[in-house]
């Protein structure tokens, strides 16, 4: 991670968020419910529109049953 793009990083997380959602056949909508956030931000993180808080990502690890580490890209 030691000189990756901001934006390498967020398109990095949306790609392994995708890729768990779909792993457990959860939609945008039962996700977003499980990590208590909205559909619509949901949504756009996915398409590298924003950038998850900390707490955002926490709540997206626990819905999912993963922990961070599966979500980031951390190639320390």
């Amino acid at each position: 991670m030691k000189n990756m793009k901001r934006e390498d990083i967020i398109r990095i997380f949306a790609e392994n968020l995708r890729a768990e959602r779909a792993r457990r056949q959860f939609s945008q909508e039962v996700l977003a419910e499980k990590a208590d956030i909205t559909p619509e931000y949901l949504a756009r993180i996915e398409h590298e529109k924003y950038s998850p808080s900390l707490v955002v990502i926490v709540r997206l690890a626990k819905a999912l049953g993963v922990t961070i580490d599966k979500l980031m890209p951390l190639d320390v």
